[in-house]
C-alpha cells in the first residue's frame, strides 16, 4: 500500500541528496538555487531540508531553462510569470464560474443567429 503522503506533491520527502542525485546536480547546486530564491524546500523538524515531488519538478525546469542560456536572474523571471499565470488562470476560472452561475428563471431564449447565417 502507498502512503497517502506520498500523493501529495508539495510534501517534503526527499533529503538534499537524493533530490540532487535525482535532478543530476550536485547538493550544492541546490543550496545555491535555494539562496537565489528559485527553490524553498520544507525543513523538517530538525531544520534538515526536505524536496517534495514539485521541487524536483521545478528543478527539472531550471535545468532546462539554464540549458536553454537563461541566467539565475532570467529563470527567477520566468519562474515568478509563471506563478502569475497560474493564479490569473485561477481567478478567470473563479468568475467564470461566478458569471455562468444557477440558470436564471423563466424562458429560455432562442440562440442568436451568428453573424452571415441564414435565418
Amino acid at each position: 500500500m502507498v502512503s497517502p503522503g506520498w500523493a501529495d506533491l508539495d510534501r517534503g520527502l526527499f533529503p538534499i541528496s537524493v533530490a540532487a542525485e535525482l535532478a543530476g546536480l550536485h547538493p550544492q547546486t541546490l543550496r545555491i538555487y535555494e539562496r537565489e530564491g528559485l527553490l524553498d524546500p520544507a525543513r523538517s523538524t530538525g531544520g534538515t531540508r526536505r524536496y517534495s515531488r514539485r521541487d524536483i519538478e521545478k528543478l527539472a525546469e531550471i535545468c532546462a531553462l539554464t540549458a536553454d542560456g537563461l541566467n539565475l536572474a532570467g529563470i527567477r523571471r520566468v519562474l515568478e510569470l509563471q506563478e502569475e499565470t497560474r493564479r490569473l488562470q485561477a481567478e478567470l476560472d473563479r468568475l467564470r464560474e461566478l458569471a455562468d452561475g444557477p440558470p436564471a428563471a423563466g424562458p429560455a431564449r432562442p440562440p442568436r443567429p451568428r453573424p452571415g447565417s441564414d435565418p
